[in-house]
């Protein structure tokens, strides 16, 4: 059928799985450019753009290899457009030296990474939660990232236009990190008018050509960008610089600028934080993230019903880490034990066990992927931990 516009938010009720809706949510979000390679299991969101963009005005590009995907985003993004790049696995490794070069050249993107069992090529169909350090360490040298983490087919959508809205706010790459189970899993979601959808404009510069620096601090720390065609001349360099976007080489120049790289988000963590806390005021806590999240609900539900006291404490936020949070969680003094399952021999539970101090114990449940844990091994644990 013939249409007399092109197609924007796709407003409705849908029934569609987690990686569709990731790639609605970057639409609503205002994305107008892509650039990936093929990779097991998000391909589907790369596959979905290239249908869609041509009704909306973007534009998807298959790029050689991963390497060439995270580098053509970050050009689209300083040619004006608001992008995005999606990988898997063995591409999210090809694609740290650019999420770096990202992070120092403060260019607003989006990284989606469906996590898959690893390492190496390992299980390419099958979850996994083995990227959380690699999603925060990857790259070399001190900076913080902004990671969050859907549990569902509607937060691929809403977390993925909240990745947009973080990513233009601070002028940082975010990282969606879905894994296989949410981005192959099928449930309704429920997509808004487009004049619902709560958006964060670039923040560009008020000075004119010729006096703007691209690095000058602000008193939020997130410099002003320039608007493309606009007659802004100005350099950008993966080195260390100054405020005018030159090389600066030297220990003062790192330090100035490599501390407001990081306290822009680390001052920030309270209004990056996004969570779900449960019943805080039991003797057992359940941390999770992502698909884990759901098998840990049943289990706590089960455990409920069998007469246990346990909170859940759900993270959508995972990096920064939500440290102040979970500190004033134990200083209301009720929480007597942490448990904590991941789909990984242990990642997300190191930094757990650092803002802990050994203040309660901490029971790790680790999974090696390839599947989700069964809640009643949670359940168990959980029955262990209140005896």
């Amino acid at each position: 059928m013939q249409r007399s516009r092109p197609l924007g938010v796709l407003t409705g009720n849908h029934f569609i799985n987690g990686d569709t809706a990731c790639a609605e949510g970057a639409i609503a979000a205002g994305c107008r450019f892509a650039a990936g390679y093929p990779i097991t299991p998000s391909t589907e969101i790369v596959e979905h753009l290239a249908r869609r963009f041509p009704l909306v005005g973007g534009l998807f590009i298959q790029m050689e290899d991963e390497l060439a995907s995270s580098i053509c985003l970050i050009g689209a993004v300083w040619g004006g457009a608001k992008a995005m790049t999606v990988t898997s696995g063995p591409g999210m490794s090809l694609m740290q030296e650019h999420i770096g070069f990202a992070v120092m050249t403060e260019t607003p993107c989006v990284i989606v990474n469906v996590q898959r069992g690893g390492p190496s090529t390992g299980l390419p169909t099958l979850p996994g939660q083995q990227d959380v350090m690699q999603a925060r360490w990857g790259s070399h040298g001190d900076y913080e990232i902004v990671a969050l983490v859907p549990n569902s087919p509607q937060e691929c959508f809403d977390l993925t236009i909240e990745a947009f809205n973080i990513a233009e706010r601070y002028r940082t790459p975010v990282i969606l990190l879905m894994d296989e189970a949410v981005g192959h899993m099928l449930e309704k979601v429920v997509i808004p008018e487009a004049s619902d959808v709560q958006l964060q404009g670039r923040k560009f510069t008020v000075t004119p050509p010729g006096e703007y620096w691209p690095y000058r601090v602000t008193d939020d720390k997130v410099p002003c960008m320039a608007p493309v065609g606009h007659g802004y001349n100005f350099h950008i360099t993966g080195l260390t610089h100054d405020e005018r976007g030159y090389p600066s080489m030297n220990a003062e120049a790192q330090e100035k600028l490599v501390m407001r790289l990081v306290t822009k988000i680390t001052d920030s963590e309270e209004a990056l934080r996004l969570y779900d806390l449960d019943h805080a005021d039991e003797p057992i806590l359940v941390i999770s993230y992502g698909i884990t999240s759901r098998v840990a609900h049943r289990a706590i539900t089960s455990a409920r019903q069998d007469g246990l006291g346990v909170g859940h404490l759900r993270l959508k936020t995972i990096w920064p880490f939500p440290e102040k949070l979970l500190i004033s969680i134990l200083d209301e003094g009720a929480v007597k034990h942490i448990v904590m399952p991941e789909i990984n021999l242990g990642q997300l539970v190191l930094e757990v066990q650092r803002v802990v101090a050994g203040r309660v114990p901490i029971t790790h449940v680790p999974h090696a992927g390839g599947a989700v844990h069964h809640p009643q091994v949670i359940h168990d644990v959980l029955k262990e931990v209140a005896r």
